[in-house]
């Protein structure tokens, strides 16, 4: 009976017409409400994901993403378009109009028609209120929860539907995500944008996929999962559903659709690819980060996760782990003080202190099972926290010496490796007649197969060749 009058409410309260698709949907959520998250989620999303310091790449995603939103849906939002200093290939989108793009995402594409897709994608998001949806199914399910545990007086009850929520809301999945390829293409048609772009941009994530499972299966690893997008069973111009959705768009089209092919590029020009000084780049076994200006040394064979609230070294055989944060130190206290106030009453033992490349800091062991080795370093107005851990039946003495190897190696960059340590950029060529991807990928700095990587780079995987008169993309 609680349950049932519990959906009913639910249903009265939380119907409303979606602005993109005209259709009913259940939400728990007002449109200010949905600003008000958007703007708070917007705050921490720019101190956890740098921005890329180039202000008229900026202006210039800014100019291309508001000719899409303003053909949207929701045009009379307040959009917000920001390029992440990030490697990775991704894009996302928080409700209200904050829309970011990975510069790794960035160099990939092809054309300002496909940076007008991946955008018109996040508004389709954006405009369908997705994110809004997610909410309001999870608050449901949790409410279902306790109203279950409530009336049949079993608390596990709770648990259960709460795990039938979160698997139900669990990514936007691939009917949202092709909602978004949708109603994308009509903004890119609206727009005097080629909405085929949309399906460009979905072969190169396909590509991505291909690719990254093709190099796993040369290394016998374990197959990677789908990238941002969502998987696709079958290459995107043969995809049933992604043609549907898209092509509708083709008919809104009105005059000349623009591709916008070279002037992008000519953007991309001097693009960092890969790894940048300002968010740390990895030499060999050595990290440097040119932001913050310091460099550290991991043991052979230690792998590295360059987050940008962390950076993490671990084992080949993932048994240790050393994690660096920098932390705040407002009361500026000395090494150790800090150190004993982080670990809160943990008692700390074989306590040392540190004086290396001119920093002071302070090493010690927090005691116990799960014993773990800390450490505080000082350097200039920053302070680096040290935490190094084991897991499974290894031992904090079986890897200690290899964690302090570690945060002894931490020291300044020297002025030589400021200048030396430098980012792969990426550089615009024309190919020139009878010129092929293998000579051109001699020249290139790509890691690992550079002409399958420069295929890629170029949309040209797996086995495509250039035209003469192409414009294509290089790493130096």
């Amino acid at each position: 009976m609680r349950v049932s009058l519990l959906l009913a409410l639910l249903q009265l309260a939380g119907c409303a017409v979606n602005p993109a698709t005209g259709e009913s949907n259940f939400v728990m959520m007002s449109e200010q409400q949905e600003l008000d998250l958007g703007q708070r989620y917007n705050q921490q999303i720019l101190k956890e994901n740098p921005r890329y310091a180039d202000e008229q790449l900026q202006a210039y995603v800014q100019r291309v993403g508001e000719r899409v939103a303003k053909n949207s849906h929701r045009n009379q939002l307040t959009y917000q378009f920001t390029v992440v200093d990030s490697p990775d290939i991704n894009a996302f989108a928080l409700p209200g109009g904050y829309i970011y793009i990975h510069r790794g995402l960035l160099a990939y594409l092809s054309s300002e028609a496909e940076l007008a897709a991946v955008l018109g994608h996040e508004v389709g998001h954006v405009t369908a209120r997705h994110s809004v949806q997610q909410q309001s199914q999870s608050t449901a399910w949790g409410l279902l929860g306790q109203a279950v545990a409530i009336g049949t007086g079993v608390g596990a009850a709770a648990d259960i539907t709460g795990a039938l929520g979160n698997a139900f809301v669990r990514g936007y999945g691939r009917d949202m995500e092709l909602e978004a390829d949708g109603l994308g293409a009509q903004y890119l048609a609206r727009s005097g944008y080629d909405p085929q772009a949309m399906i460009e941009v979905v072969k190169v994530l396909k590509n991505q996929e291909d690719f990254a499972r093709d190099q796993a299966a040369e290394r016998g690893d374990a197959q990677p999962a789908g990238g941002y997008h969502g998987v696709f069973d079958t290459h995107p111009d043969n995809d049933r559903r992604l043609q549907q959705v898209v092509g509708p768009a083709r008919a809104l089209a009105t005059g000349q659709q623009e591709v916008n092919r070279e002037a992008f590029l000519k953007r991309l020009e001097g693009l960092p690819f890969g790894e940048s000084a300002d968010t740390g780049m990895r030499r060999g076994q050595r990290f440097y980060h040119g932001g913050l200006n310091f460099t550290l040394a991991f043991p052979q064979g230690w792998n590295l996760l360059n987050r940008p609230d962390a950076l993490i070294g671990h084992s080949a055989d993932q048994q240790a782990f050393v994690a660096l944060t920098l932390e705040d130190n407002p009361q500026n206290l000395p090494p150790l003080e800090l150190l004993r106030q982080r670990v809160g009453g943990q008692r700390l033992v074989a306590g040392v202190e540190l004086q290396q490349a001119g920093l002071k800091g302070y090493s010690a062991v927090i005691a116990g099972n799960a014993a773990k080795r800390v450490a505080i370093i000082q350097h200039g107005a920053q302070v680096y926290l040290f935490v190094a851990a084991v897991r499974g039946r290894a031992s904090l003495e079986s890897y200690d010496e290899q964690f302090l190897s570690v945060i002894n190696s931490f020291r300044p960059m020297t002025g030589a490796e400021r200048k030396e340590v430098k980012p792969l950029r990426l550089h615009m060529v024309k190919v020139k007649p009878g010129q092929t991807l293998e000579a051109l990928a001699n020249n290139s700095k790509l890691p690992g197969d550079a002409v399958k990587a420069l295929r890629l780079l170029n949309n040209l995987y797996p086995s495509g060749q250039p035209r003469a008169g192409d414009w294509l993309k290089v790493v130096r």
